[in-house]
């Protein structure tokens, strides 16, 4: 599969997850338990158009799905289980949290991803992205140095995503409580956006993205029903 995706994506530097190349920004979850997770997204649709991304579900914030996850991975914190459906190709921008982030890939996506270090003056230039793919099934854990964004499909129905973050990320702020930090968009969320994402641009991020709007070409031919 990943070394079909490379042929149509000689633009971008595309491995597999489980390489060593991702240790930088992240690792695999090898134990994470995914049954409970899946049942539950069965019931979250894939939009016809563009994403759906939802903080908090609670469909997926089981007690005991959700204790688990505060115990074994994020040492007692509170926790929010949300999701990100859709049918997203482009990289559109780059956020960060502080905090991990951890994402179960209920069908096979992309991600791409840069770091924090390769900001400069709240630039980052998209020679310095990386591309990953994801196997249906694999959890990740990304550091919270790791730059990313919503994930991009393989197949024309798009992808789903479980998004598991610290509780109150992605939430509103005020312009207040932004205070001077150009970078902070939401609640333990700092953004930096491409001039062609129209709705980042027009709710005032910081267009920092240097170089094109990235974009993953996915298979043609829908090879795979998705739940």
């Amino acid at each position: 599969m990943i070394e079909r995706l490379k042929e149509m994506n000689p633009h971008l530097r595309l491995e597999d997850v489980r390489a060593e190349a991702f240790l930088r920004y992240g690792k695999v979850l090898d134990d994470f338990p995914l049954d409970e997770l899946r049942a539950g997204m069965k019931e979250l649709e894939i939009p016809e158009r563009g994403n759906v991304y939802v903080p908090s579900e609670p469909i997926l914030e089981t007690r005991a799905i959700q204790s688990f996850v505060e115990r074994k991975y994020y040492g007692g914190m509170s926790v929010q289980l949300g999701y990100c459906n859709g049918k997203n190709s482009k990289l559109g921008g780059l956020e960060y949290h502080k905090g991990s982030e951890i994402n179960v890939a209920i069908t096979e996506l992309v991600m791409l991803v840069g770091h924090l270090n390769e900001v400069k003056g709240h630039r980052f230039h998209t020679q310095d992205l990386k591309a990953f793919y994801i196997p249906k099934g694999i959890a990740i854990e990304m550091y919270q140095t790791t730059l990313h964004l919503a994930p991009c499909k393989v197949h024309p129905a798009g992808f789903k995503c479980v998004v598991i973050l610290p509780e109150g990320t992605n939430m509103e702020l005020s312009e207040e409580e932004k205070g001077e930090d150009p970078l902070l968009f939401m609640r333990n969320k700092w953004l930096i956006a491409h001039e062609e994402h129209d709705r980042f641009v027009a709710n005032g991020a910081c267009i920092g993205i240097e170089g094109p709007n990235v974009e993953v070409h996915h298979f043609i031919n829908e090879e795979e029903k998705y739940e």
